[in-house]
């Protein structure tokens, strides 16, 4: 039996028109797909992330008319989640974007370094920002328990890896959710590869209609 063929625009489930903060310095376009490996209790987008089918599908037709036309004042793509390195054909998905003549950002939790080096690589998308989520050994709580503190460890550091490799690609961010003091903020910033900086974001608590 051939393996299963999987369309990752199906996968998408989000579009924000124009952005003037998901790409620093850009004005970008924001594609947001569905699903995610981990089930962090402060996720600003749960529903995406965990009910990903309770949301519309967006067309491959609408956005791709909406780049043609719109291409000559946007500086980016940008793939949000929701974790979109889960995505099945995520390479393909990336590969169709830039055929538009844009850029592409990936945002991501760090947990997939495999798939982050195969985009690099290849030129699939040109920058990508991880977030990392508090010092290691809170991760468990930090992901609601979909990880070790050495299972975060090891993603994430093959992550800074690359980053020396890509060193303009990467851009890291921490949220300043609950569980973290400024103590855990400042073990994050001395975690990260030399000449990198952490991207502190505020916490917005979600409604509970959202989770």
């Amino acid at each position: 039996m051939p393996p299963a063929v999987h369309d990752p625009w199906t996968f998408l489930r989000g579009h924000q028109a124009v952005s003037l903060c998901d790409w620093p310095a850009r004005v970008s376009t924001v594609l947001f797909l569905g699903g995610c490996n981990l089930r962090c209790p402060t996720c600003h987008n749960a529903q995406l992330a965990w009910h990903p089918e309770t949301l519309p599908k967006i067309s491959k037709s609408s956005v791709v008319s909406y780049l043609e036309a719109k291409k000559d004042w946007l500086d980016g793509v940008v793939l949000s989640g929701g974790e979109p390195s889960c995505v099945p054909g995520l390479e393909d998905l990336c590969a169709e974007l830039i055929q538009t003549g844009l850029p592409v950002k990936l945002d991501s939790n760090g947990f997939r370094p495999k798939v982050l080096d195969a985009l690099l690589s290849k030129g699939l998308i040109q920058a990508a920002a991880v977030d990392v989520k508090g010092p290691w050994e809170k991760y468990p709580v930090l992901t609601g328990g979909r990880c070790t503190a050495h299972e975060a460890r090891s993603a994430l550091e093959s992550v800074f890896d690359l980053a020396l490799r890509f060193a303009d690609a990467f851009t890291f961010r921490c949220t300043r959710v609950p569980q973290l003091s400024e103590e855990d903020i400042q073990k994050v910033r001395d975690s990260l590869p030399q000449g990198h900086e952490l991207r502190l974001q505020d916490f917005v608590p979600q409604s509970p209609s959202d989770a």
